[in-house]
């Protein structure tokens, strides 16, 4: 039985984040057996679609297809909306497609995440001195999403970091959907006392988002001068993050196939998400479906609310509506719109850029 592997991109309005994933969808065959066939696709903003790269796989007599989620942690995108395009593309051409886990919290993905820290401390330790780490704070910033589950997994990488290493202090940010942002974490540990601070984003690949977490750590630093602000770099290609998808891939063929989402607010009764259990799953995304880069928050130069990067606050007024009012062949849309998020108006979470631009 020819095996066929999917890698399952999000995509970007960043030209640089969709080449990033594209490189390391080409270098993970290297780490998988010879027969295999392997082909990448994303979600929105960016071509190929998940769509075209399944047609690839088929075309070259794949009978069985193992996909991965191309992420970091498994929210909305990894639970609901990849699996709706990988289900719908299994009944129409009546091939087997299986589903593996995201990144997730794994050793040898904290190895990676300790070694872009470690850069980050050597660095600033070569160019600004000596600081020790017990008087350095870590923060590290992820994706952020509505779903507690992702968030509380950035809270324990965060952990594992902060506690592996042995900073002063750690904290966790979001570079959206809930709280807190960027901006008010680093404020908030600009009153720690704290010599130094490393910001970390613990994402996978550059773009948009890496520039919104980078344009407001200098916007803290400029208004607290007295500390050293230090960014690390992103996983981007470390090798230890192609092991972890490889093994994603592996995993999936071997006898014991590993649980997903065990604490996944669609499976079991989360604290706040009640109301989420066993919601339809279904995918918002055909009408960004391979966009490309004019999308909202593509080009700030453009945009009336930020100056020199994207806060973030023109979606805003756009998330109320974004969703439901795509057309999607005539079906009714109404009756299954994802939940409202309950912490929409939070005062450290998106609400937080609405005063940008001064």
């Amino acid at each position: 039985m020819k095996i066929g592997v999917m890698i399952c991109g999000h995509g970007s309005r960043s030209q640089a984040a969709v080449d990033e994933f594209a490189l390391l969808a080409q270098r993970l065959p290297a780490l998988l057996p010879d027969d295999w066939e392997c082909e990448y696709g994303y979600l929105e903003f960016a071509n190929p679609v998940i769509r075209a790269g399944l047609d690839r796989l088929r075309e070259k007599g794949c009978e069985r297809i193992v996909a991965v989620p191309g992420m970091l942690f498994a929210a909305m995108h990894t639970k609901n909306d990849i699996p709706t395009v990988l289900n719908t593309y299994a009944e129409r051409h009546g091939v087997e497609i299986s589903y593996g886990r995201e990144l997730g919290v794994d050793p040898k993905m904290l190895a990676a995440a300790g070694d872009r820290v470690r850069e980050a401390v050597e660095r600033a330790n070569a160019q600004l001195g000596e600081v020790p780490l017990e008087e350095t704070c870590l923060v590290v910033i992820g994706r952020g999403a509505s779903d507690p589950d992702a968030n509380g997994n950035v809270a324990k990488v965060a952990r594992m970091l902060w506690e592996g290493m042995g900073f002063g202090w750690g904290e966790v940010g979001y570079s959206g959907v809930t709280f807190p942002l960027v901006e008010p974490v680093l404020e908030h540990v600009a009153r720690l006392g704290y010599r130094r601070v490393i910001v970390f984003p613990y994402f996978l690949f550059s773009g948009i988002l890496i520039d919104r977490i980078h344009g407001f750590t200098d916007r803290v630093a400029a208004a607290h001068p007295g500390i050293e602000w230090v960014k690390a770099p992103y996983l981007g290609d470390h090798p230890k993050v192609l092991e972890t998808f490889a093994e994603r891939v592996r995993e999936q063929l071997g006898d014991a196939v590993p649980e997903t989402c065990a604490t996944c607010k669609y499976r079991t009764q989360v604290l706040g998400f009640e109301a989420e259990v066993g919601a339809v799953q279904e995918s918002h995304h055909h009408h960004v479906e391979g966009q490309g880069a004019t999308a909202p928050g593509s080009n700030v130069a453009d945009c009336a609310l930020c100056e020199d990067f994207c806060t973030g606050a023109c979606r805003l007024d756009m998330d109320h509506h974004h969703h439901h009012h795509h057309d999607d062949g005539g079906h009714d849309h109404h009756h299954h719109h994802h939940a409202q998020y309950p912490h929409a108006k939070h005062p450290l979470g998106p609400e937080s850029a609405r005063k940008a631009k001064a």
